[in-house]
């Protein structure tokens, strides 16, 4: 395919957005970068003024350093190994300017609509309405709260976890945290030592891995056994959730529920401080909620008990703004989601996502990976099937991925990162020397 400039659109300068840009510029292509905020890095940048991240002042990302990077930008063996929300962002900036993304993001510039036009897709901004043969969105899908419906009133504070910042307007509060997936627990252990009191809500429990075993971050444990002695990640996990019942034993100790599935089929919490914080009397746990009563909260268990606050941690709605329902949209529930190679609509050529995925591994290397894909569709190096075709495949891999994890809202973009990725190199290297080439919008 000839490209002519700016043929591609990328909507988002976060993690995912630098990564497409990167791999378009390798294959020579031309791209135009919208950026609602003033400045790159999505939600890590706190305070993002986009109004789209979620970053609190303690945030650290639950990835280690050998596993988190850009596989052509390693970051140095200077970095904790767990990296603060700051110090990802300034990877990514850095980044961004090693391969000429900024310089071609176009900021405070929002997309407000993506429609369909003759030869490709409308995309309109502030600043006008623009015709491009492809478009990738790139926007992320950590920022549209999802809030639970709790019967009756709460009069005190309530806040969704995605408006929590620090701990401070807490302080001597009895505070509620609804929810047990990292950033609930993170939020807990942040407010446990400012608040008058610290609760943790949880309907059906997690289990709760550490990050650290024996010294080594633990997703380098599962790294050495999925990657180094090439295990299939079921064994993997399976291995992984007995060395971590040895680390931390009997997790019901501290009052948390054992989840009713295994760990296999779950995502784990990361947490190297809740068990401690419970065990120390700082965090008491409740099951779920059943009802709102003033200032009171009545629980499962038929306590109740008054709070000055509610941070509710219930995760997040995937949606698109800018596109309508019947372009694309990732249903609620654990509903399959009509992606090919969880990137391209099947009936929709020339529009593709990257990023909306919940792996189970690392994102940003795989996003790269996804990037890396969708540059060689656009190039030409790799050609789609049939739409058929790809329907087909949409709808194996949600069979696959029910009967791997839980169907629900949690697991709605989940992937493997070892298998998914071998999919995608897979086409990368068939593409590249044998498959007949498809412009941009086969």
């Amino acid at each position: 395919m000839i490209e002519t400039a700016s043929d591609i659109c990328i909507i988002g300068a976060g993690s995912s957005g630098i990564a497409v840009a990167k791999a378009l510029h390798d294959k020579g292509l031309s791209f135009d970068i919208y950026e609602k905020g003033s400045d790159i890095g999505g939600m890590w940048r706190y305070g993002n003024d986009n109004g789209l991240s979620c970053a609190y002042r303690s945030l650290h990302i639950d990835t280690s350093r050998n596993n988190l990077g850009y596989s052509d930008f390693p970051i140095g063996d200077d970095k904790p190994d767990f990296l603060s929300h700051q110090q990802l962002l300034a990877y990514l900036e850095a980044y961004a300017d090693r391969f000429g993304a900024r310089s071609r993001t176009r900021f405070n510039c929002e997309v407000t609509s993506v429609e369909k036009a003759d030869e490709g897709w409308r995309v309109s901004t502030g600043d006008g309405v623009r015709t491009y043969r492809s478009v990738i969105v790139a926007n992320g899908h950590l920022w549209d709260p999802r809030w639970p419906a709790f019967p009756g009133h709460f009069e005190g504070t309530a806040i969704h976890s995605s408006q929590y910042r620090t701990a401070q307007p807490f302080d001597d509060k009895r505070v509620l945290v609804v929810g047990i997936g990292n950033s609930a627990v993170d939020i807990a252990v942040d407010l446990c030592k400012r608040a008058k009191t610290v609760t943790l809500s949880t309907r059906t429990g997690a289990y709760v891995m550490p990050k650290y075993m024996m010294g080594i971050p633990i997703d380098r444990w599962s790294a050495f056994f999925g990657r180094k002695l090439k295990l299939p990640t079921l064994l993997t996990r399976k291995i992984m959730a007995r060395l971590i019942y040895l680390a931390v034993g009997d997790q019901t100790r501290f009052g948390l529920p054992r989840p009713k599935h295994p760990m296999w089929r779950e995502h784990a919490t990361l947490s190297q401080e809740l068990l401690p914080y419970i065990g120390h009397g700082w965090i008491d746990v409740k099951p779920n909620v059943v009802a709102l009563d003033g200032n009171a909260v009545v629980f499962a268990d038929e306590t109740r008990a008054d709070y000055d606050a509610i941070i509710y941690a219930t995760g997040y709605k995937t949606t698109f703004p800018f596109l309508a329902p019947e372009i694309f949209a990732v249903p609620e529930g654990g509903g399959m989601v009509d992606l090919y190679r969880r990137m391209a609509p099947p009936t929709q050529p020339g529009l593709f996502f990257a990023g909306l995925v919940q792996p189970i591994g690392p994102t940003i290397p795989l996003v790269e990976v996804q990037a890396r894909w969708i540059a060689a569709v656009l190039s030409g190096r790799v050609e789609l099937p049939s739409p058929g075709d790809m329907a087909l495949e949409v709808r194996d891999f949600h069979q696959k991925k029910i009967s791997t994890w839980l169907n629900s809202a949690r697991y709605t973009l989940e992937v493997d990162f070892r298998d998914y990725t071998r999919e995608l190199n897979g086409d990368i290297a068939q593409g590249a020397t044998g498959r007949s080439p498809a412009s941009a919008s086969a």
